[in-house]
């Protein structure tokens, strides 16, 4: 089997994947089971070529002969299978891993509900999420997932009760969970809200970034919050995050009109003065 291998993998290292299947089917004719990493070789391959019916029937296959497909495998089915639409065939295949004993980890989950979020299915991702934590402890990762895509749709309230879930369970939020709510607040005409966040942000020790000023300040912008926003601007020069990008961003903004923005600009240069 590790002879047929060998040579798989040098006709698909050259492209020639038609080859490579050309010596699968003589194994099968002589009667020799693929092993593991042949079948990885061959799902790689077909994922490769977008050829997800191919790769999720070898995978079938391969979970059909009791072998357990890596998880870095079953995320490319995954992704090569939800990124041609078949959210609902990757939905099933979820399924039946978790038949067959082999339960997809957090890599696996937080992928499909990022393909399930994507395709506007968030009550769906959420019950793949309720499913998977009956039998697993999410990650950071498998929350922001969620988090992200609740916060697109304008779930805020459920986007907190998983904020809630999170802490709860001794899982710390990290600054992508904090800049990930805060982005839904401001894009739903809440970015006052996000005031609290960064504050809670800070008090939790998880430093905003660049991306944390800039959408809070142009949220805050939008809702005609100008002193707010120019706060928000001082915090960021006292942190030391703002850069030449961050300033750009703030005149083209908040300056506007050049008689109304040289005031707030000497009111924060002041406020930050050493």
């Amino acid at each position: 089997s590790s002879t047929y291998t060998i040579l798989m993998v040098g006709y698909i290292k050259h492209g020639k994947l038609a080859d490579a299947i050309k010596v699968m089917d003589e194994m099968d004719e002589n009667g020799i089971d693929p092993n593991d990493v042949t079948y990885g070789v061959m799902i790689e391959a077909y994922c490769k070529e977008s050829k997800s019916g191919e790769a999720l029937n070898l995978l079938d296959d391969m979970l059909g002969k009791k072998y357990i497909p890596s998880s870095a495998l079953c995320c490319k089915v995954i992704d090569v299978l939800c990124s041609q639409g078949k959210v609902e065939d990757a939905c099933e295949l979820w399924k039946r891993l978790l038949k067959k004993n082999c339960t997809p980890d957090n890599a696996i989950t937080s992928t499909l509900i990022h393909w399930l979020c994507k395709q506007g299915k968030i009550w769906e991702a959420r019950k793949l999420f309720d499913q998977f934590e009956k039998g697993s402890i999410p990650s950071v990762l498998t929350y922001n997932t969620l988090i992200a895509g609740m916060c697109e749709k304008g779930e805020l309230c459920e986007a907190g009760r998983l904020w809630d879930d999170m802490v709860e369970k001794g899982c710390a939020p990290n600054v992508f969970t904090y800049n990930m709510l805060m982005k839904g607040f401001c894009n739903f005409g809440k970015a006052e809200e996000g005031i609290r966040i960064l504050e809670e942000m800070i008090g939790k020790g998880c430093f905003p970034n660049k991306t944390t000023y800039n959408m809070l300040i142009e949220g805050l912008y939008d809702l005609g919050k100008e002193g707010e926003a120019s706060q928000v601007l001082s915090m960021a020069m006292s942190s030391g995050v703002i850069d030449n990008d961050s300033w750009v961003h703030f005149f083209k903004k908040m300056i506007g009109e050049l008689g109304t923005g040289t005031g707030v600009l000497d009111q924060i240069l002041s406020d930050n003065a050493i």
